[in-house]
């Protein structure tokens, strides 16, 4: 027999499930349309060079590869047997959308992007293979006016889907690399030791010197102690700043203190807080980083950062970009498990004898046709358990039902 349940790592969504996710979706559109963004669409599949083009960091080994197809395929090499993946992110796209539609688009875009992406990752609570992200980029901006809108479009998108305690942990890319220097790694190490940070939460203190001491060996000492001053400081951004001294560039410090000072006066439902051991994974951004959580997950739920370098990668010429990504997913997750259903009105209900006739039939559709356009309206054939029938399309979400009988449509109260 053929099989029918859905290929690891992908779902169905059963009609309460869909009209839930339906509508956190258009809140987070409609929360993201109220600070100015506007929303674009790029095809699910890219070419293949564009999505192995390194700007992807380890999620380009997780590419759903396309085959080529007819002649094409015939006649490929065996390095050569795919032109074509399936998108892993939105932010590869959009640049690619950018560099093609830039001379439609204003001097400072602001997009938003909710779509399916694609990853042969391995499925787990709140992560599977084909999944939605909901994304949020300004480019064109070079101040940190992106930053703080992105933040707050952000924050505020999770107040409006009832979230609270969102926690916005802030750091730079240039802020690492400062710190790479201070404890003495040279320009070969400092990547693997930032892979290596990234995993405290998972392999603990001892686990990162572990790692550090194989990759500098004698630098591991210094590098886990600085760390450990600074996050055990009152103040961490303020002794971070003192730990790395003339290393840590003014403009990254300065940046960094302004958007802590403006989004914690803005945001109503959170904290945006310094946190020096936030690397995130993805190789492309050149700045600042930041990385969303919501209390009762104990994964982030969302995450950006700055990334200037990616459109000149394209175009030859660097264009300032930013971007905020909410895991939707895990946020869907969320809602359901506190219980939010859908508060979706279907409508108006009219049930008909099963053994009706044309002319019965062609009453019940010119007046159901009328009504409509008032609102929706859905004819069904009466069961023989009428009651429950009744009890199921209320559950549903039928807010008026009628009985079609001899003529007349009766309310059923």
């Amino acid at each position: 027999m053929l099989p029918k349940t859905p290929a690891k790592g992908m779902r169905d969504f059963l009609p309460k499930e869909f009209a839930l996710r339906q509508q956190i979706l258009a809140t987070i559109q409609r929360t993201y349309e109220s600070f100015g963004f506007t929303r674009i669409e790029t095809p699910a599949v890219e070419n293949i060079e564009l999505l192995t083009s390194k700007q992807g960091g380890d999620n380009e080994k997780l590419i759903f590869k396309i085959l080529k197809r007819g002649e094409k395929l015939e006649n490929a090499s065996e390095d050569s047997l795919c032109d074509l993946g399936l998108r892993y992110d939105l932010t590869v796209p959009l640049a690619r959308f950018y560099s093609n539609n830039v001379g439609q688009l204003p001097a400072v875009f602001k997009s938003i992007q909710m779509d399916n992406v694609w990853r042969a990752d391995r499925p787990q609570r709140g992560r599977y293979r084909q999944f939605m992200q909901c994304d949020i980029d300004i480019i064109g901006e070079q101040s940190n006016l992106a930053e703080v809108e992105l933040i707050t479009a952000t924050m505020q998108t999770l107040a409006n889907l009832g979230f609270g305690n969102v926690t916005v942990r802030l750091s730079d890319r240039r802020l690492l690399n400062a710190l790479a220097e201070r404890c003495g790694f040279d320009e070969t190490q400092k990547s693997a030791v930032f892979i290596a940070l990234d995993k405290l939460d998972k392999i603990g203190v001892t686990g990162v010197m572990q790692e550090v001491e194989t990759i500098a060996p004698g630098k591991a000492v210094e590098f886990v102690n600085v760390i450990n001053r600074i996050t055990s400081a009152p103040n961490p951004f303020f002794k971070c700043v003192e730990e790395l001294g003339d290393f840590l560039p003014q403009q990254v410090k300065q940046n960094l203190e302004e958007i802590l000072y403006v989004t914690n006066r803005i945001v109503k439902n959170g904290k945006v807080v310094f946190d020096v051991t936030l690397v995130r994974g993805m190789g492309y951004y050149t700045g600042t980083i930041y990385e969303l959580s919501v209390d009762g997950l104990g994964i982030s739920v969302g995450g950006g950062g700055r990334y200037d370098k990616m459109i000149g990668r394209l175009t030859g010429t660097d264009v300032p970009a930013c971007g905020f990504s909410i895991g939707f997913e895990r946020i869907a997750l969320l809602l359901s498990e506190r219980g939010v259903q859908s508060n979706v009105n279907r409508g108006t209900a009219v049930l008909i004898d099963k053994n009706f006739d044309a002319n019965q039939m062609v009453d019940v559709m010119e007046a159901c046709g009328h009504a409509r356009q008032n609102g929706d309206v859905t004819v069904f054939k009466k069961i023989k358990n009428f009651s429950f029938q009744v009890k199921q399309l209320k559950e549903q979400g039928y807010q008026v039902i009628y009985d079609y009988k001899n003529g007349a449509f009766n309310k059923i109260d």
